[in-house]
C-alpha cells in the first residue's frame, strides 16, 4: 500500500502559473507516475505521465504549457503548470501505476479569466 498526498493546488488568474506536488509514502523509484484531472460533472483526464525512465506524455490540451517531473530521491512527483487557462479548472489527482494503480485525494486548480 502506498499514500499518495497532493498539493500545490489553488486559485490563479488566466495566465499565471502553479506547481503541483505529489509527495508518495514510499519509493517511487520503479514506477510509472502520473497526474489525471477531473472537472465537475466531466470523467477523469490524463494530464500527463512520467515513466520510471523519466520519459513522458503530455495530453494534448497541455502541451507546451505544463511540465511533468520527478524527484524518485524523494519520492516525489511535481507538475508545473504555466499560461494557465479557465478550462485548466479541476481536481488535479496523483496517479501511480504497476502491479497496483494508487491514488491520491486530489488537491483543487481554480483558473479565473
Amino acid at each position: 500500500q502506498v499514500q499518495l498526498v497532493e498539493s500545490g493546488g489553488g486559485l490563479v488568474q488566466a495566465g499565471g502559473s502553479l506547481r503541483l506536488f505529489c509527495a508518495a509514502s514510499r519509493s517511487i523509484y520503479n514506477n510509472p507516475m502520473g497526474w489525471f484531472r477531473q472537472a465537475p460533472g466531466k470523467q477523469r483526464d490524463l494530464v500527463a505521465t512520467i515513466s520510471s525512465i523519466g520519459n513522458t506524455y503530455y495530453a494534448d490540451s497541455v502541451k507546451g504549457r505544463f511540465t511533468i517531473s520527478r524527484d524518485n530521491a524523494k519520492n516525489t512527483l511535481y507538475l508545473e503548470m504555466n499560461s494557465l487557462k479557465p478550462e485548466d479548472t479541476a481536481m488535479y489527482y496523483c496517479w501511480q501505476g504497476g502491479s497496483q494503480n494508487y491514488w491520491g485525494q486530489g488537491t483543487q486548480v481554480t483558473v479565473s479569466s
